[in-house]
């Protein structure tokens, strides 16, 4: 069992309100807690999926996790984000014992993968790059709206005050913008996303990470897509989220290009 205190920030606020915590907080946030549990070197995170069944607030946080499953090749533990004595989001996280992959070959799309010529690798974070279809790198995605791919790559801030962003909690902090590199359309992004599914084949390399839109399929409000996730060495993995009709609440400034930090009690 492991437990953990935290008090949001105002730079970890959503922009869907003011005194909700946007989900790339939330969700680096329960990566924090559930990285207490990793076994070591020679496991991977292969899974880690977050439920965001109820709205995070900016009230004080505690975190509680418990290991489920500890094996030789499989670790599983469960997360839990409790506010007021409620438990608002949760967690899974699934370790995998890393080995050789196994002799022949496996299909697998081929993707172009934009990455862009200048790196935003500064120590402390940097605003984010935005791109739709063929066109080029933006520096703030609310100057195109179409329904074209879109592509975002980030260099999140440090997201608990004081502590470095192991490269797990990157990624997953990162997979939840999933909903703004799938929902960036014709007219802004209409969907808030429920929960978000990150696979990993293995950790990233550098604090550079791109989302590419995979797949989106959308019928009565209801949305499932997925996008890759991928560094300057290639593809890491997939994240993957269903989502609802947002539209009385359609955020027109849903690009993360502040740092998200919370702060450790």
């Amino acid at each position: 069992m492991s437990d953990g205190e935290f008090v949001p920030t105002e730079v970890a606020i959503s922009r869907w309100s003011p005194n909700q915590l946007h989900g790339v907080a939330v969700c680096g946030l329960l990566a924090v807690e559930a990285e207490k549990h990793a076994p070591g070197a020679g496991f991977v995170p292969a899974r880690f999926t977050v439920d965001l069944f109820q709205q995070v607030t900016t009230d004080p946080i505690s975190l509680h996790s418990e290991v489920v499953r500890a094996g030789n090749r499989i670790k599983v533990a469960d997360v839990r984000l409790v506010q007021q004595g409620q438990a608002r989001a949760r967690a899974t996280v699934t370790f995998l014992a890393a080995t050789d992959d196994p002799p022949g070959t496996v299909w697998e799309p081929e993707l172009e993968l934009p990455v862009p010529e200048w790196r935003i690798d500064e120590p402390g974070g940097a605003a984010p790059l935005f791109k739709s279809g063929a066109g080029e790198w933006l520096t703030d995605f609310r100057t195109t709206r179409d329904a074209q791919r879109k592509v975002t790559w980030h260099n999140l801030p440090t997201l608990v005050a004081g502590l470095p962003f192991s490269p797990f909690q990157r990624a997953a902090a990162t997979g939840d913008l999933t909903n703004l590199v799938c929902h960036w359309g014709s007219h802004g992004v209409g969907y808030i996303n429920a929960d978000m599914t990150l696979s990993l084949s293995r950790l990233p390399e550098g604090p550079e990470l791109g989302l590419q839109a995979l797949d989106h399929t959308s019928h009565a409000g209801v949305a499932v897509s997925s996008a890759v996730l991928y560094d300057r060495r290639g593809k890491l993995g997939t994240a993957t989220i269903t989502a609802i009709s947002n539209d009385r609440r359609r955020s027109p400034s849903a690009a993360v290009s502040e740092p998200v930090a919370v702060a450790a009690e």
